[in-house]
């Protein structure tokens, strides 16, 4: 099947999410009963507004951030877990050519190039359109969708593509700007980055009247309150939170160290407190005030039920090795956000970041604390400022401390800094299990090994996962290994 990533989204139109992945090829064909509902579709604000929100639904799905990309395939390729489901044997081990990986693969090509193919829709049926929106609804809407292009593509390239420490110059993903049959050709991994950066410079241009960023005060009475809440949506202090993610791929650290400093200086997020996690009925069990970005998963209860809980679908840690991940009993990620497994499972202890509550303590249970799961962190932003600052000068301890006094634990002093790299690690892995990013830490330094495993993990080629052979047959496409 060739050709497949520019033709995603076309048997679908924006506000209707029902991408099975069972097989992308279901989706090539143009049904003219969806041409009209297009037409319909971005013929108000409304539709324009639907049509964004479509986007961040088909990211929220189990195939995409939903579980594989976050607690699911990439948890299990960091090695963040003692105890997997079965069927992720092979992921574990990196056996990328075996069925089930390369299904999850597959899926994961076709659900990202889908919601870019989305994403472009909107943008091409936006432009001109200016007069159809209300206030600032034209440029948060035009804001996020480039914003998001970028941020699909980054992904993309850290799945599919080499690191940037290993050679920018190499083959690995195309970038595609356009809803169109066209052939894109592959970019290489500086390309990648040079317009996923292009990408997020131009979105900042349309969020610059951002509520988040003015601190325009927004009630339900404004537009039913379309602007609320923008911490689910990618808005300007989360682009720029994403551009020093993207600056330090690359080694930027200056640009990198001035975008985290950005959001830090900011004051818009808020160190979860003690007080509002001590009560498990009332608890911020994913530190939500910290959130930059996070999507909005309707149904991640029942996902948590299912994937941390004992049985044979359980993501979980062994009690002795999940201290050792935190290595005090005192530090609020360990005390608040695991619970035991029971029965023959009481010796792992499961992850709690996306359990919602239930029943009758459910209705005093805040909107802004269900169904969240986080994409960037305010914490991230110290851990890229710490690296930053040893790969240049200033305060390291200073931005690690930052952290730490706001986990319960007890601060480093300048003999932790011996092992810089080692430090860090350690640190990241505490913030981020269960979100997908620590597989993404090791490739972006293109670590010789992962800890847990003894695989060769450059050698192997680890770090990139196999383009589909359906794309290999594209005219000038390479195998990106």
């Amino acid at each position: 099947m060739r050709n497949r990533i520019n033709n995603y989204g076309k048997s679908l139109w924006f506000g209707i999410v029902l991408l099975t992945l069972a097989a992308c090829n279901d989706w090539l064909d143009v049904d003219p009963k969806s041409q009209v509902k297009d037409k319909d579709l971005f013929s108000s604000e409304m539709g324009f507004k639907e049509a964004l929100s479509g986007v961040y639904s088909i990211m929220t799905q189990e195939y995409l951030y939903g579980k594989e990309m976050t607690f699911g395939m990439l948890g299990v390729l960091g090695q963040e877990w003692d105890s997997q489901p079965t069927d992720y044997t092979d992921d574990l081990n990196y056996k990328y050519e075996n069925t089930r990986p390369e299904v999850r693969i597959d899926s994961l090509w076709c659900g990202l190039y889908n919601a870019i193919a989305n994403t472009n829709k909107l943008l091409e049926e936006i432009e001109g359109k200016e007069s159809m929106f209300t206030g600032i609804n034209y440029d948060m809407i035009k804001g996020e969708a480039l914003a998001l292009r970028g941020f699909l593509h980054f992904d993309l390239l850290r799945l599919f593509g080499a690191s940037y420490a290993e050679n920018p110059k190499k083959a690995a993903i195309p970038y595609v700007t356009a809803y169109t049959s066209n052939i894109y050709p592959q970019d290489s991994v500086g390309g990648v980055i040079t317009k996923v950066l292009g990408d997020l410079t131009a979105s900042l241009d349309y969020l610059k009247n951002d509520p988040i960023l003015t601190g325009k005060i927004v009630t339900e009475t404004d537009d039913n309150g379309y602007l609320l809440n923008r911490q689910v949506h990618l808005n300007y202090y989360a682009v720029k939170g994403l551009m020093a993610r993207v600056y330090l791929y690359k080694k930027d650290y200056q640009n990198a160290a001035l975008c985290a400093s950005e959001v830090i200086e900011s004051g818009r997020f808020e160190w979860v407190k003690q007080e509002n996690l001590t009560n498990a009925k009332m608890a911020d069990l994913t530190f939500s005030t910290e959130h930059l970005f996070a999507l909005n998963v309707v149904n991640l209860g029942s996902r948590a039920e299912k994937y941390f809980t004992g049985g044979n679908l359980g993501f979980a840690l062994d009690e002795t090795n999940l201290l050792e991940y935190y290595e005090s009993a005192q530090d609020y990620r360990y005390l608040y956000q695991f619970k035991s497994g029971t029965g023959l499972s009481n010796s792992l202890r499961y992850l709690m970041k996306y359990d919602q509550l239930t029943g009758d303590v459910s209705t005093s249970w805040p909107d802004s604390y269900r169904n969240k799961m986080a994409m960037i962190r305010l914490p991230e932003m110290y851990y890229i400022l710490a690296e930053c600052r040893h790969h240049t000068s200033g305060d390291v301890l200073g931005a690690l401390n930052e952290v730490r006094r706001h986990r319960g634990v007890t601060e480093l002093s300048e003999s932790d800094l011996v092992n810089f790299d080692a430090l860090l690690l350690s640190e990241f892995r505490k913030e981020v299990i269960g979100e997908g990013q620590l597989f993404f830490y090791y490739k972006r330094l293109n670590s010789l090994s992962i800890k847990r495993t003894d695989v060769d993990a450059v050698g192997s080629g680890v770090y990139k996962l196999p383009i589909p052979k359906d794309e290999l047959q594209n005219p000038g496409w390479v195998s990106n290994k």
